[in-house]
């Protein structure tokens, strides 16, 4: 069977050349003799693995030196109890801006720890959009200040960061990591789940400043403590190995690409030619506000339940998969990670046109 174009929010679409590289080495690594699931973390063979995906983390996000960087366990969610847990121990307070599902997942989390200060919300608006946010609204003392760059399920994205000042600011970049530029050292902390742009689920990536390294609370877990994480390279326990692997293999093919830099106006491209075919359609309604639709996850409607369903049924049959949404809004999402080529969104914007055609 031929391979299909993979427009899912998430595990998603991985660089078919990082796929034909692990199937050559799977059972043989280099001259190992085994396969890279079967080395321990803390061997020769294994540590240079996962040193270069440390390195070209760093080299395609232009981490500076005063950060660390880890590989972890847990997925993003783990990481939502481990920013307060790491961070919320000063004033015990932290701003968080409600723009989406996992935004507000976050926040409630927090709230198990210390004191959450909504300075910004669209949840009532069904999270449309980014909601608008006053400066005086935002808690001088707060420990940290949470943002979700990209919000997978509603299709929006920050065009813009707010001014935290001496506050840090965290952020989920889970959805659109490595998709568009940033610059690290405006971020206290970054933490992204890897199965949308890095690599396969069941690796997480840590970003965290140094200086806010050692703060924790006593209650927290070995492993959710970004100090000692740091002290032992991400390995307190046996991170998950081959999920490194991988990703180290997606993060060469993004070098190839001409790296984030390079990547992104692919990005806005694939992008820009969904998004001018829905505004154009007669059919077919984008459910974010266009101020701030995300480039990574584009969310439409036809307007009917019954027909979005029998488009996702017939846009399978065409080789065009996974494009049902979330099932907490339901309707249509394409997500276009940096694995999805050109050709994928323009063979979707075939079959819309025809499928609008036949309606």
């Amino acid at each position: 069977m031929e391979r299909v174009y993979n427009f899912a929010a998430g595990p998603a679409a991985m660089p078919l050349e990082a796929l034909e590289t692990a199937a050559r080495e799977m059972c043989c690594y280099g001259s190992t003799g085994m396969s890279v699931m079967e080395m321990s973390h803390r061997s020769k063979m294994y540590l240079p693995i996962y040193e270069e995906t440390v390195a070209l983390v760093k080299e395609l996000m232009h981490v500076p030196d005063d950060y660390a960087i880890l590989l972890l366990q847990g997925g993003a969610t783990l990481q939502f109890a481990a920013t307060a847990m790491n961070l919320m121990t000063g004033s015990g307070r932290a701003d968080y801006i409600d723009s989406g599902n996992f935004a507000h997942g976050a926040l409630t989390e927090a709230a198990k720890y210390g004191k959450v200060n909504v300075v910004a919300s669209s949840r009532e608006e069904n999270y449309r959009f980014i909601p608008a946010w006053d400066k005086a609204s935002f808690d001088p003392q707060a420990d940290y200040f949470y943002i979700t760059t990209n919000n997978t399920i509603f299709g929006t994205r920050y065009t813009a960061l707010p001014d935290t000042g001496s506050v840090p600011l965290v952020a989920d970049m889970s959805s659109n990591i490595l998709s568009e530029p940033y610059d690290v050292s405006k971020f206290g902390a970054i933490f992204a789940g890897a199965q949308k742009n890095i690599g396969p689920a069941g690796l997480t990536l840590v970003i965290v400043r140094n200086d806010l390294l050692g703060r924790c609370m006593p209650i927290t877990p070995k492993i959710m403590d970004w100090g000692k994480q740091t002290e032992n390279a991400s390995m307190i326990n046996t991170p998950p190995t081959y999920a490194i692997y991988m990703a180290g293999l997606c993060l060469k093919w993004l070098k190839k690409q001409g790296g984030v830099e390079g990547i992104a106006p692919v990005n806005e491209e694939k992008a820009k030619l969904l998004y001018d075919f829905i505004d154009n359609s007669r059919l077919f309604k984008g459910t974010a506000d266009p101020a701030f639709r995300s480039r990574m996850n584009v969310t439409f409607v036809t307007g009917s339940p019954d027909t979005d369903a029998e488009f996702v049924k017939q846009a399978a049959a065409k080789g065009l998969v996974n494009l049902k949404g979330h099932r907490l809004v339901g309707g249509i999402r394409a997500s276009i990670y940096n694995a999805m080529p050109i050709e994928g969104v323009k063979a979707l914007v075939e079959f819309m046109k025809e499928f609008e055609k036949n309606v």
